[in-house]
């Protein structure tokens, strides 16, 4: 039916016959977060019962056709027109006229009942402009159009338009498609297009964070510290905080361009035997110490660190939870007064450092994301026992010389290694994790070179990587097998192999 954009009549003389119309239809695409097509996700509209998979262009349509029996005559029903909004109707019968009103939503916005016969403005059942859908009933018979309250008028008068079914209250079309999160939206209308992206379910973690998680702001994060400083030293600062009955002494590097409202990560240096905490904040440098802070602050080139260093008494981590308590206080400190990153923490230290090291990373697991051990041995190690010893997986990297006479290379790879690989393996489907501890690492062959293992079989939250070298025990690791002609600390590839591996996170 042809109309005027400013004028229309219908003269709807509702023929005795009966028509299919489309009662509603609704298309859409399912996609996921990138836009790619999701293919067999199903689509279910609730209240209507209705279901559908989407196609291989992850498509779907939910359409219903009912019956609409138009049994009235001319002489039985009457005459119905619109002119200029006005809705003019007659009838010889005395059934009621009853008039509903949709807005472009399908959300029912009027409804009225009218009598015998007469006119009725629509225009002014309307209080914003815009178009509307028009339903009007008179006994059995149904007729649809839509208008405009600026005047625009279109129809659906023919018994083959689509009829505008009124929607159920707390109608919704929900999405489900393996995993990725249900989406149920609430309709408002039956007749619509959806175009809806689906996001992957976020994996549920018995421990644990997922690779690239976004940062846990610590309680410090938005104010400024109160902690009292002893004095300033070369490249930070020094403080002292009490442990039991001990005083013990640690050194903070706040990156220059630190923030208390953006979350730092935090790398803790442990130093080896004969040395001190302030060696790893400023010391000239050899092949024991490129410092500062084993080589990791030079390479911070954004200022995401900060860099702590702690004192052990005597210069000797014989402490045993003394020395893990020094540990925990020094983080919770950091934690109240500092804006940090409290899922990556990571401690990193040199023989009886990397022995250390060892021994909080199998204790600390809920606090240390991940650890970074040069030659370390599996004897000299306290560790809690009974109850209190924490059976969880930790990520780990580990730097040893084949030929180290002091920390053996080969305890460390028959003991300490497989220690870890038994509960870092693969969460099985109830999220315990599995024993890996039978997969063996590739090693350097020769005199020459380096390799670095990265085991298959362990979850890829917490990584294990084993690297051996030609060398004795020190921990700037070079490719030139033992000290001598040729060799110099500079060329070590530790520190860049130690960030890359802390980075991952």
């Amino acid at each position: 039916m042809s109309i005027n954009a400013t004028h229309f009549t219908a003269a709807a003389c509702l023929l005795a016959l009966s028509g299919l119309a489309s009662a509603y239809t609704i298309t859409g695409s399912v996609s996921d977060s990138d836009g790619k097509a999701l293919e067999g996700a199903s689509v279910s509209l609730l209240k209507e019962g209705k279901s559908t998979t989407t196609d291989n262009q992850g498509k779907f349509t939910i359409h219903e056709d009912e019956a609409i029996g138009i049994h009235a005559t001319r002489n039985t029903v009457g005459y119905l027109s619109v002119d200029n909004g006005v809705l003019t109707y007659s009838q010889s019968s005395s059934s009621p006229v009853h008039v509903t009103i949709f807005n472009a939503l399908g959300n029912r916005v009027f409804s009225k009942t009218l009598q015998g016969s007469g006119m009725f403005d629509l225009n002014r059942a309307i209080k914003a402009r815009g178009t509307y859908f028009a339903q009007v009933r008179v006994g059995s018979a149904m007729q649809n159009f839509k208008f405009a309250t600026e005047g625009n008028y279109t129809s659906s008068f023919s018994t083959q338009g689509a009829l505008l079914k009124e929607i159920q209250q707390g109608e919704a079309i929900r999405f489900v498609a393996d995993g990725y999160d249900t989406l149920t939206v609430p309709l408002g209308t039956l007749d619509t297009t959806l175009d809806v992206k689906l996001v992957k379910t976020a994996p549920q973690f018995k421990f644990g964070y997922a690779i690239g998680n976004d940062p846990t702001p610590s309680k410090g994060c938005g104010s400024n510290s109160k902690l009292q400083k002893v004095k300033s030293v070369e490249n930070g600062d020094q403080f002292q905080i009490r442990v039991g009955s001990d005083t013990r002494d640690y050194f903070i590097t706040l990156p220059k361009n630190y923030d208390n409202k953006k979350p730092h990560k935090v790398l803790f240096a442990l130093h080896c035997y004969g040395s001190r905490g302030e060696d790893f904040v400023h010391h000239n440098p050899d092949y024991d110490h490129p410092t500062p802070y084993y080589g990791q602050q030079v390479l911070d080139k954004n200022g995401d660190y900060i860099f702590v260093s702690l004192d052990a008494i005597g210069g000797l981590w014989t402490k045993g939870q003394g020395d893990h308590d020094f540990f925990a206080q020094t983080l919770t400190t950091l934690n109240e007064n500092y804006c940090i990153d409290t899922s990556r923490v990571f401690i990193t230290g040199f023989s009886f450092g990397a022995m250390f090291s060892y021994s909080l990373m199998q204790d600390m697991q809920s606090r240390v994301r991940a650890a970074a051990t040069y030659a370390v041995a599996d004897y000299n190690i306290w560790l809690p026992e009974g109850d209190n010893m924490k059976n969880l997986p930790i990520a780990w990297m580990n730097v040893h010389g084949k030929n180290d006479g002091r920390c053996d290379y080969n305890r460390a790879k028959t003991s300490a290694l497989p220690r870890i690989l038994k509960r870092n393996g693969k969460a099985d489907a109830n999220g315990d994790f599995t024993d890996a501890s039978s997969e063996k690492p590739e090693e350097i062959q020769g005199n020459t070179g380096h390799v670095c293992y990265d085991f298959k079989n362990v979850d890829e939250r917490f990584p294990v990587k084993w690297c051996s070298w030609p060398g004795d025990h020190q921990w700037t690791a070079h490719d030139t097998g033992n000290m001598g002609v040729g060799w110099n600390w500079e060329s070590t590839w530790v520190p860049e192999a130690v960030h890359e591996f802390f980075e991952q996170f």
